[in-house]
């Protein structure tokens, strides 16, 4: 088949890269270039998503945990396991006991290739371990392993792979003016009929939808996901509640380097997407709150955000999700949501639905 893949992140590349595996003739379109918007502007992290487990999301993570080995063992250059502390203090908001039963599942859903089995440490343990802390009203605490990466060249690496297919063609640069449910796609006046038509815009999918009238029966919540960058160096990470709220934060080593992060605020629309003062306030005031050394604004090396399409079910508006779907108008095949990590699994599910369609079509 002939095949219009839209949006050059890494849901994307790696749909792109998929549907050259099985021989169809594909074109990428991204508007700017590969691998520049949401994909880099992650927390740098391929997990399986600890926090999930509180919302019973099983199924997601077992897929992502699986998925994070494949990455680590294709790309060791730029993808690798990170140690992870968790601290339990007296206030903290969950009690050790559910860290513990999460963390077992963590590795009982990592099969038998984990990379790295959970720990429980003392509070003297924690001391010797992470000197950085405050220990005040500290308890005990845990450690566990993720995956940590260089998202943007880990989907550059991605990209590459997918360009040794000689039926690929990537358009960086280029915007896709129209698309319409018989498959054709308009763009640098040119209009160019496709058999399929894959709509994998991330923030914009359901823009790029509803401005040529195809309806969707998703509606996605567009969430800022802000970070600040430090010059500190750490060997390891941490998965920290943020103070007073049941949402939790990561401070991690990046290049050299402490990245803290993340914040959700929803965002209105999809044109300048930054921090604002009160989301670099918010995570300072995080970090300060732990950290035994302050810092202040003077500290910060740098910043960004990144924009996380994530669905929300029409019927059920209170109902947000990391998991994807995948929706069929006519030709246009669209994807909402999805995770970095699992980025793969979603390119084999379209992959195959795309194929399933074009036999019934037949």
């Amino acid at each position: 088949m002939k095949i219009a893949v839209i949006g050059g992140g890494i849901n994307g590349v790696m749909t792109a890269w998929e549907l050259c595996k099985n021989n169809h003739e594909v074109i990428l379109f991204e508007k700017n270039t590969l691998i520049s918007e949401t994909s880099s502007a992650s927390s740098k992290l391929l997990h399986g998503g600890l926090r999930y487990l509180e919302n019973y999301e099983f199924r997601l993570v077992k897929e992502a945990l699986r998925e994070r080995l494949w990455w680590i063992n294709q790309a060791p250059h730029l993808a690798y396991p990170l140690k992870i502390f968790i601290p339990i203090y007296k206030q903290s908001r969950r009690p050790a006991w559910t860290y513990k039963i999460g963390m077992l599942l963590y590795d009982f859903l990592s099969g038998k290739k984990n990379i790295g089995a959970h720990q429980k440490h003392s509070k003297f343990e924690m001391q010797q371990l992470c000197p950085e802390l405050k220990t005040d009203e500290m308890t005990k605490g845990f450690s566990y392993y993720d995956g940590q990466m260089d998202d943007y060249q880990l989907g550059l690496w991605a990209a590459e792979q997918a360009k040794k297919y000689k039926n690929l063609t990537v358009l960086e640069n280029t915007l896709v003016d129209k698309i319409n449910v018989d498959g054709v796609v308009s763009y640098n006046n040119i209009k160019e009929k496709f058999d399929k038509v894959i709509n994998v815009a991330g923030p914009w999918a359901h823009e790029l939808m509803k401005n040529n009238s195809i309806d969707s029966n998703y509606e996605l919540n567009l969430v800022r996901g802000s970070h600040i960058v430090i010059d500190r160096e750490l060997d390891h990470g941490y998965y920290l509640e943020v103070p007073n709220e049941r949402r939790v934060f990561f401070v991690s080593p990046y290049q050299g380097q402490t990245l803290i992060g993340t914040t959700e605020v929803k965002q209105s629309g999809l044109g300048e997407i930054n921090p604002s003062k009160f989301e670099i306030a918010y995570l300072m005031n995080a970090y300060n709150y732990y950290f035994i050394n302050k810092i202040t604004e003077h500290d910060i090396v740098y910043s960004f955000s990144g924009v996380r399409p994530l669905v929300k079910n029409s019927k059920e508006m209170n109902l947000t999700t990391r998991e994807y779907i995948i929706q069929k108008n006519g030709n246009v095949i669209s994807v909402f949501g999805g995770k970095w990590t699992t980025s793969r699994r979603l390119a084999k599910k379209v992959t195959k639905k795309v194929e399933y369609l074009n036999r019934i079509d037949l």
